[in-house]
């Protein structure tokens, strides 16, 4: 049969791990609602992108430096 002192222990034990897992919980929280911060403004910059490529994503280029020479 276990004694007072064996028992308090346990609880004692049972607390620290529950305090840990409790925090534990809490930073990943956190870290899920800070990335999903980060994906919504990933999405919003993903939109304004898109919205700035012409449609078929192809840009004819107008500088003269990125054209090839008549010889090749």
């Amino acid at each position: 049969m276990p004694t007072s002192d064996d028992t308090n222990d346990r609880l004692t034990a049972l607390e620290i791990k529950a305090s840990y897992g409790e925090d534990l919980l809490d930073q990943l929280n956190l870290t899920i609602y800070r990335q999903q911060q980060q994906i919504d403004r990933l999405l919003i910059e993903l939109d304004d992108l898109r919205r700035r490529v012409p449609e078929g994503g192809s840009q004819t280029s107008t500088n003269a430096l990125d054209e090839r020479p008549p010889h090749y």
